[in-house]
């Protein structure tokens, strides 16, 4: 470089390439964008609309009633405000798709971290505890969640009430109906993530740069959290992404079968139960809530979709 000039620039795209790959990506930019307005819509939705859920307008009880100047979604047969309750259930939702990454990462890469790296190791008495971790992964894999989640409602949620002095002393997101659920996912929902954990630790594992800085006499525990770990976050923050819509989901079809949140809550799952019952004579009781579960499903959905081709573009077609 002569005398007097100046570096080249280095722009965004070159100095984030992930970033400018996922950029590119329309389809994970749109639903970045879907996700961001769902949570502000849900966070915020409540304080400009303060009307109560559970609350029923005596003068709208027997039928749906379409929307007006006072509820601009109409009311559902029990006279309470449609908008307020999907809202609510947006709240719900996006509380339990949260949690459940959280428990995810968590136990499961913690659990997942720590058997793949033992698998990898010389020595039989440390591998053993990748048999023991893994060999309780099957077992818990086992238990159905339906069967799980009874047996948290019958035996957790009602205590749980109790200590928390009832429903209304406690936020929506910390109530008893929720609490149970986040436990019955707690249990078997990051076992999935835990065996990619594992089996990404293992893969790195025998790469050279493990073997380099075996090599040079680094310490096992520094090798893991400093190079191992690191090169796993990729792919962990996808399968993180794509869990929060499978939460989704299941709280969604857990208030449907009537096992999720008790009335008078409202979750999207609860709000296409009652809509059921009037599916023609007013459609849209049914179609509100599950065109709210489906849009933020598929916005999660493609967001992780383009995370991943954004950190490994070795899997972009």
């Amino acid at each position: 470089m002569s005398p007097g000039s100046t570096a080249p620039r280095i722009s965004w795209r070159q100095q984030y390439p992930a970033l400018a790959r996922f950029v590119r990506n329309r389809a994970a930019v749109l639903a970045a964008l879907a996700i961001i307005a769902i949570f502000s819509i849900a966070i915020s939705g409540p304080m400009v609309h303060t009307v109560d859920p559970g609350e029923m307008n005596m003068d709208f009880i027997g039928t749906p009633t379409g929307p007006c100047k006072q509820f601009p979604l109409g009311c559902d047969a029990q006279g309470r405000d449609m908008l307020a309750r999907l809202l609510a259930g947006a709240r719900i939702s996006l509380a339990v798709g949260v949690v459940s990454c959280l428990i995810n990462i968590i136990i499961g890469v913690s659990v997942g971290v720590l058997a793949g790296w033992a698998s990898s190791s010389e020595r039989n008495g440390v591998r053993a505890i990748d048999t023991i971790l893994m060999r309780s992964v099957d077992i818990l894999q086992s238990l159905p969640l339906l069967l799980v989640v009874i047996i948290m409602q019958i035996t957790v949620k009602n205590p749980l009430e109790q200590a928390l002095g009832g429903r209304t002393n406690v936020p929506l997101i910390f109530s008893p109906d929720l609490l149970s659920i986040y436990l019955a996912l707690g249990i078997t929902n990051w076992l999935t993530m835990s065996r990619l954990s594992r089996g990404e630790v293992m893969n790195q594992a025998r790469l050279d740069y493990v073997l380099a800085a075996r090599s040079i006499g680094q310490k096992n525990f520094w090798i893991l959290v400093r190079h191992i770990i690191p090169n796993c976050v990729g792919p962990i923050a996808v399968a993180a992404t794509l869990a929060i819509p499978e939460a989704i989901f299941i709280e969604s079809f857990l208030g449907y079968v009537g096992l999720g949140v008790s009335a008078p809550q409202a979750s999207w799952g609860t709000m296409a139960s009652d809509g059921l019952g009037y599916v023609t004579s007013d459609p849209k009781q049914l179609l509100m809530p599950a065109v709210a579960i489906s849009i933020t499903m598929l916005a999660f959905n493609l967001f992780g979709d383009g995370l991943r081709d954004a950190l490994d573009p070795s899997t972009r077609s």
